[in-house]
């Protein structure tokens, strides 16, 4: 169809974002980008260690721990980013025949919940970091600490409720969005 012929209700005129959203969305995909490059160098050193099992008998000791931790933090740093373009799995079977705005007031409550369970969350692994880095706890084979990767975890979190608080913010404003 062309442009302008009157079938297709047309898109909304793009709206400026304020810089404190320009800012959000950059340090965002930067920390998904990040998490993608934890799960590549998670993803070889997993390789080295099967290769290394099947050619010298000898896996890279702890590779499970380094697997575990870094897929933790991996998986906080993604979030975010998902948060801010509407990726999370949403249930729309009693919203499906909602106007616009409805939804996007459902959609801006739900997106408050979120930020408010995020920030508890981060709230309370940054308590158990503390606890965890006070108490030297290590993993069991290569005792890496674990304080800090839940340090990074509840920086993440605590990202989450703020890009959370922001997608309200967007849609209570402008349900077209």
């Amino acid at each position: 169809m062309r442009a302008g012929s009157g079938a297709e209700p047309s898109a909304p005129p793009p709206r400026r974002r304020r810089p404190l959203e320009r800012g959000v969305e950059a340090l965002a995909f930067a920390a998904a980008l990040v998490g993608g490059l934890v799960l590549v160098a998670v993803a070889f050193m997993v390789s080295a260690s099967v290769l290394g099992r099947w050619l010298f008998g000898r896996a890279i000791d702890g590779d499970f721990e380094m697997v575990q931790v870094g897929a933790a933090i991996a998986a906080f740093l993604f979030l975010p980013l998902c948060q801010l373009h509407g990726q999370n799995i949403v249930v729309d079977a009693f919203t499906a025949r909602a106007s616009r705005r409805a939804v996007a007031l459902i959609d801006a409550f739900w997106a408050l919940v979120y930020a408010a369970v995020a920030a508890f969350l981060a709230w309370r692994l940054a308590i158990g970091a503390f606890e965890t880095i006070r108490s030297g706890m290590t993993t069991p084979m290569v005792q890496l600490p674990y304080g800090w990767a839940m340090v990074a975890g509840a920086a993440a979190l605590g990202f989450l409720a703020l890009a959370s608080a922001l997608v309200a913010i967007r849609r209570a404003r402008d349900p077209r969005r």
